[in-house]
């Protein structure tokens, strides 16, 4: 099958395209035929060495395709169902044919596209799951996201007032982010410079893909019994050291969340988030934009261009015709 490889921790110039050998499915997998797929940060981060893996490497942690294999105890997901697929754990995405565990595919409308299917997996489920099981964003609660028009941050602001949120202000870089993030349905926005003044009111919760220095002052803005969930790092900065004495003197907290623990451990609890972020976008409660496609033979240069923040959105990697 064609594949996307990471076979040195050069960057994302140095993936390589073509063919390489088909996954096997366990007792619990099912393998689907790609059709599209997801490209995000982390990805660009794994071409680096972020994490350990063994090369050559098939990344991409999110997918949408068809079935066409299960395994022996496999019962909730038949061959032949359209689904989006959360590849997070194993990787796989970027190939021909991705093999993940059962839960943690849905099966999509056919009001819903491929692009939009594998645009919805990594980003729109971690909002949902941020949701249920740390931010519970609910009870009108004041809620403040950093990289707000980014492929998470443009989810967990649509998901923060779906689920009951107050106030939701995003934080962005520049000017020409402002309308885009408005557009999303923020109630405020601000430019990622005015975290060092004051914003005019505090917050129960702050979302931060996002770290280093805008992390620290982002804590500033955190009112009592206030938290920050860390999602990312994609500013790459050293790691921000807090201090538990001026958490404990100011009443507020740091949490940290990851999907593809939460789909590694409970995969069932993941599969429900995955649904409910497939609902989500088929019925149009929470919307995608989509800044592009490309093929996948391009991907190295997508995520080269996420890895330098000069993206706003989502972009798609469209497969070549089996």
């Amino acid at each position: 099958m064609k594949a996307i490889s990471i076979v040195n921790f050069e960057g994302p110039a140095a993936l390589t395209y073509g063919d390489v050998g088909t996954p096997r499915i366990g007792p619990k997998d099912v393998a689907v035929a790609v059709e599209a797929s997801g490209a995000n940060f982390v990805e660009a981060l794994f071409a680096r060495g972020f994490v350990g893996i063994e090369l050559p490497w098939v990344p991409g942690i999110e997918a949408a395709g068809t079935v066409i294999a299960v395994g022996q105890e496999v019962r909730r997901v038949k061959v032949g169902e359209r689904v989006a697929a959360l590849t997070i754990n194993n990787g796989g995405g970027y190939g021909g044919v991705a093999v993940t565990r059962s839960e943690l595919v849905a099966p999509i409308p056919d009001s819903l596209d491929w692009i939009q299917a594998a645009a919805l997996p990594a980003n729109t489920t971690t909002a949902f799951a941020l949701d249920g099981e740390v931010a519970h964003f609910g009870s009108q609660k004041a809620v403040l996201v950093l990289a707000a028009v980014g492929g998470l941050g443009s989810q967990v602001g649509q998901v923060a007032k779906l689920r009951g949120a107050g106030v939701v202000v995003g934080v962005v870089g520049t000017e020409a982010k402002k309308a885009l993030a408005l557009d999303l349905g923020y109630d405020d926005v601000v430019l990622r410079e005015e975290l060092t003044g004051d914003l005019g009111q505090q917050f129960d919760v702050v979302v931060d893909p996002v770290g280093g220095a805008v992390r620290e002052a982002a804590l500033g803005h955190l009112r009592f019994g206030g938290k920050l969930l860390s999602v990312g790092n994609a500013s790459q900065s050293e790691p921000v050291l807090v201090d538990a004495t001026q958490l404990w003197l100011s009443g507020t907290g740091v949490q940290g969340f990851n999907l593809g623990a939460l789909c590694a451990l409970e995969p069932e609890r993941a599969s429900s988030y995955l649904a409910d972020a497939v609902a989500a976008v088929a019925d149009g409660a929470v919307r995608i934009h989509v800044e592009g496609t490309a093929p996948l033979a391009d991907a190295g240069a997508v995520l080269a261009r996420i890895e330098g923040g000069a993206t706003s959105g989502k972009w798609v990697l469209e497969h070549p015709a089996a």
